[in-house]
């Protein structure tokens, strides 16, 4: 299969950023990924995430690896110069409420998004956070050029609710995008001195209660899906990296583009 556009889509002020060149994983990383050299690191737990408050990185900031008590996390990081964290807000509480919206940012294996909360992210008297927390998206996926794509159930949610500490984030400078446990997804951006990086996690095989993470029983870890995940992730965010300035300045205050 492959991402086509309707002939609404065709005409919409955006196609200008669907015909953008998307770049595939760099051969190297897709090599390194699909080999699995990331052993002798030590990866962050899903108890653990206030670490990512800490100066400097974590020991694991890119792979796939498996936990000690059996979950698997992903790990990546994306340099994202000329973006800010309100720019990475905005395009969350944005991007939802129009397909081609999401298929702009890859428009290889991005097949539909759709919130199931348009008044909420047409809300303007909330913040853009506001504005993607407690919303869930509906969305198609491929992970790997060529395969066909995947629905997938996205339920955005305030960080604090996946165990991040209320007082470093009322202190933070950066923003998290996070949806929570079984999936647990997590986008850490903190500032740059030329924009902002994107620290992502993703945490497979855990339930979340009384403020601790416990592994579930009987998960086996899709290793492939895992592998398959980060190749996509560094894909996609290299390329939100690139267009995002361009959107931002454009569209900030447009939330109906496209509608």
């Amino acid at each position: 299969m492959s991402v086509t556009l309707t002939p609404k889509e065709m005409e919409s002020p955006l196609k200008k950023y669907f015909d953008l060149d998307i770049d595939p994983c760099p051969p190297e990383i897709f090599k390194q990924v699909m080999d699995g050299e990331f052993e002798g690191k030590s990866p962050l737990h899903p108890n653990d995430l206030n670490r990512l408050f800490d100066d400097g990185y974590l020991d694991a900031e890119f792979g796939v690896y498996t936990l000690e008590d059996g979950g698997i996390t992903v790990a990546n990081l994306t340099k994202m110069p000329g973006v800010t964290p309100e720019m990475f807000d905005w395009w969350f509480a944005w991007h939802g409420l129009s397909t081609m919206r999401y298929k702009i940012w890859d428009k290889d294996d991005h097949y539909y998004a759709q919130t199931r909360n348009t008044d909420i992210a047409l809300n303007d008297q909330l913040s853009l956070k506001e504005r993607y927390w407690n919303t869930t998206h509906d969305v198609k996926e491929a992970l790997l050029d060529g395969e066909s794509p995947t629905d997938i159930v996205l339920n955005f949610v305030n960080p604090v609710e996946v165990g991040f500490d209320k007082n470093k984030l009322n202190s933070f400078k950066g923003t998290i995008v996070c949806t929570p446990a079984p999936a647990l997804m997590v986008h850490f951006v903190r500032p740059t001195t030329d924009g902002c990086e994107l620290r992502t996690r993703f945490f497979f095989g855990y339930t979340y209660e009384y403020g601790q993470y416990s592994k579930l029983p009987y998960f086996e870890a899709p290793e492939m899906f895992a592998k398959a995940l980060l190749i996509h992730n560094v894909k996609e965010f290299t390329h939100l990296a690139k267009i995002l300035p361009a959107l931002y300045a454009e569209y900030k205050d447009d939330f109906y583009v496209g509608l």
